[in-house]
């Protein structure tokens, strides 16, 4: 295997969570150098305490729970807003594919927001009334639709979503997370 392969299998592992920055530098300044009496990854565990298929599956777990979290508004009001918030703020150093899926959350919260708003300004208009009846509806159905495709490992951006919020470039989630 060259230099280069290990160099990459060290940075997937390193993205992946399995092994961290220190264990990084050690084992690419091991490669670097031409030290192949040990081979780069002998120090690295097999398998820390989060492997990346467990890595993955945490992650699509509470991406699943942060959607439908969204709907604990319908038993407490302000739950639909904070719930979700605090799952994405409190997970997502830990499972950096999470960090998606907040933000798509969060910018349907808004959305949802800004056109519950117009819809109750339109409803003098008469127009109003059906507008709100179906954001209620959207609002249930869209955070079910994003919580089973969060669950099969699909980041789903919410229709009719304001982008409020970006992703920032530096974001490498995981592969197998794609967007649709």
């Amino acid at each position: 295997m060259s230099i280069a392969d290990e160099l990459q299998k060290l940075e997937q592992l390193r993205q992946s969570g399995t092994i961290n920055d220190e264990e990084f530098a050690k084992a690419k300044e091991r490669l670097l150098n031409g030290q192949a009496a040990e081979p780069p990854f002998a120090s690295i565990p097999p398998a820390g305490p989060a492997s990346a298929p467990d890595l993955e599956q945490q992650t699509r777990q509470w991406a699943f729970f942060l959607h439908l979290s969204v709907l604990a508004g319908l038993l407490v009001p302000i739950a639909g807003v904070v719930v979700p918030i605090l799952i994405w703020q409190l997970k997502k150093a830990e499972l950096p594919g999470l960090d998606v899926h907040g933000i798509n959350a969060v910018n349907w919260m808004i959305s949802a927001l800004i056109y519950s708003v117009v819809g109750f300004i339109l409803v003098f208009v008469i127009i109003g009334g059906p507008l709100l009846i179906v954001l209620c509806v959207l609002g249930v159905v869209f955070p079910i639709i994003a919580a089973i495709k969060a669950n099969n490992g699909v980041v789903w951006q919410y229709p009719l979503t304001i982008q409020v919020l970006k992703r920032t470039p530096a974001w490498t989630g995981s592969p197998r997370f794609r967007s649709r």
